[in-house]
């Protein structure tokens, strides 16, 4: 494979320092290129991701969705990174003041990641049942995602977008047929997981579509006239383009595809599957661990966490071994108490208003951004985990935490309160919002996402429940064991299906033999490590090296220690890769010690 400059950043970030700018004309010169840089950047980028664009709140791409697994659109992005690589070769690193030299990291750092990865033909494997465009599509197609439905040309927007979609959907066809004589395709398991998504959009009435959800909000500020047009023009689309569009995809799957996937779960069993892994495991670490230091590191966390959960069963009085301690929790008939899907909303809500009071004491960095709890669409909710959605930038949009309920009756509520921290306040919530609120960073770090910065930050949120008023009941506080340890799983199970062959049904019985997550949960959490190798790493390794940098602040500074101080060292930056957050909170560790 072709050697980037990535092995250098490594260096780079392990020698540590920022160094002062220089003051010389040419110095002035370099800092003023930069910017142009940044900016040029920034705004050629959102034209190989016009979706970014939309989720930031910015509409001037909203009719628009590139083919971005066809040959020509990969070509196009490796010469866009490797022109600005060339582009910061020009500009002297020493020239830049801090945060400018942060920014030149994280630009030659996404340069290399992105071009590392275009080396790997994930164009031929482009449809999955966790995380690929038609889902994504279908959360927007509903009317009250990112997409924006206030206007007759947002209206007419998507209509545009969605014939890109169609145009995507025959390429992903084309590409799948690709890959299935070399092997490169999903495991089974997956491949019907998709079948089952398809079967609810590939029939009408279009009236009851999922498509038709933007004509059921219609603005009344719309002109009648257009009412009436759009109103057939996305009955039409739903019948002429979207059903049948999804039927093939449908019959492709099942009747093409499906007989040729692999049985295996690993990425290991397809072409230069080890060697796209280690690719993997270092662009959502942003580290250099390998796969067998993860395994490791999984296995001493698994340790501790079974130790600490041992004192919660003692607390409570339970009776018997861990595991059935773990059946106990599942099962027990009080942590389901829901009979309507509206009563989780309202549980989620009423944890953030015990822990308002709180907040004010740990953080002083608060999003204008609004945010709301709110169910996951039906038609992937069977499938979908909890999850957080970004406001826009200009705070019209709120960011959402999206609940799934596909059986109320079953939904068991033992770690609500960690799952809230995590992905809503102060987790993604706080950080997100906070970063693309934050005018001190150019535009396109305020749209950056590292899993291990942005995930681990949410898995050490987790940790605060005490702190914040909430863990009082023993269940929740086990429930925040639960969601450590699940994590702590995630670091075998993925590089045991990816690295060392374990099979999805070893990987499920580890996880029940050390979490109490329900099997239907395992199930659905070990296919979506195997649909996106190495992104569940990322919240463990971020959230240790974050409460390791708050261990070490803590004993260098004691007294000085202000943890309010520390949170917004830690959110300042945005997501940046692990090495400079080190660096980031050692230089205030520095300038708190010296009084600088």
């Amino acid at each position: 494979m072709k050697k980037f400059l990535f092995p250098a950043l490594l260096g780079l970030f392990i020698t540590g320092a920022c160094t002062k700018s220089t003051t010389t004309p040419q110095g002035k010169a370099d800092r003023e290129a930069f910017q142009e840089i940044l900016a040029d950047y920034h705004e050629e980028r959102l034209r190989f991701y016009p979706m970014d664009a939309t989720y930031a709140g910015d509409d001037r791409y909203n009719d628009t969705l590139v083919i971005d697994i066809s040959g020509t659109y990969r070509d196009a992005l490796a010469a866009f990174y490797t022109q600005y690589l060339d582009k910061l070769a020009s500009i002297k690193r020493a020239a830049l003041d801090e945060n400018d030299q942060v920014s030149f990291d994280v630009l030659q750092w996404e340069c290399d990641i992105n071009l590392e990865g275009l080396q790997f033909p994930t164009h031929l494997m482009p449809i999955d049942q966790f995380w690929s465009l038609h889902l994504t599509i279908g959360q927007w197609a509903s009317g009250v995602s990112a997409q924006p439905f206030k206007t007759t040309k947002d209206y007419d927007n998507w209509l545009h977008r969605l014939d890109d979609f169609m145009v995507w959907c025959d390429t992903a066809i084309v590409n799948m047929k690709r890959g299935m004589e070399p092997g490169y395709v999903l495991p089974k398991s997956l491949a019907l997981k998709v079948i089952s998504q398809f079967d609810a959009l590939d029939h009408g009435p279009a009236e009851e579509h999922l498509y038709y959800g933007p004509i059921k909000v219609l603005p009344a500020e719309i002109p009648a006239a257009d009412k009436l047009r759009l109103t057939s023009e996305y009955a039409m689309m739903i019948e002429d383009k979207i059903i049948p569009k999804f039927l093939a995809l449908r019959n492709f799957f099942q009747h093409e595809y499906l007989p040729a996937c692999r049985e295996s779960a690993g990425i290991w069993d397809i072409p230069n599957g080890e060697e796209y892994y280690r690719y993997q495991v270092k662009r959502f670490t942003t580290t250099n661990m390998t796969p067998g230091e993860i395994f490791e590191l999984g296995k001493s966390e698994v340790t501790r966490l079974l130790a600490e959960m041992e004192k919660v069963k003692l607390e409570v009085g339970f009776e018997g071994d861990i595991q059935s301690f773990f059946e106990h929790v599942r099962t027990s008939s009080s942590l389901m108490p829901y009979q309507d899907p509206s009563e989780v909303i309202d549980h989620f809500n009423e944890i953030h208003g015990r822990m308002k009071p709180q907040l004010s004491q740990w953080f002083d960095l608060v999003p204008k951004t609004a945010f709301e709890v709110r169910r996951t669409e039906a038609f992937r909710e069977a499938s979908a985990s909890a999850e957080y959605q970004p406001g826009s930038q200009d705070g019209s949009r709120a960011g959402i935490f999206y609940v799934p309920i596909p059986d109320v009756t079953s939904y068991n509520n033992y770690a609500d309160e960690s799952l809230f921290l995590h992905e809503a306040i102060p987790g993604h919530h706080y950080q997100i919002s906070l970063q693309q609120e934050n005018t001190n960073l150019p535009e396109f770090r305020r749209f950056l996402w590292y899993s291990a910065y942005g995930e681990g930050w949410a898995l050490y949120s987790e940790s605060l429940g005490k702190e914040l008023g909430l863990y009082k009941d023993p269940y929740q506080y086990f429930g925040m064991l639960g969601a450590e340890m699940h994590r702590a799983i995630r670091l075998v199970v993925d590089a045991g299906i990816h690295a060392k062959k374990w099979t999805r049904e070893e990987a499920i019985q580890y996880s029940l033999d050390n979490e109490a997550e329900s099997e239907a949960s395992v199930i659905a959490e070990i296919e979506r490590y195997m649909a996106m190798p190495g992104q569940a790493l990322s919240y463990k390794v971020g959230q240790l090296k974050i409460r390791q940098l708050r261990k070490k602040a803590s004993e260098q500074l004691q007294e000085r220690f202000d943890v309010k101080a520390f949170h917004n060292n830690v959110l300042a930056p945005g997501c940046v890769p692990l090495k400079l957050l080190e660096d980031k909170i050692d230089a205030w560790i520095d300038e708190q010690r010296t009084g600088s």
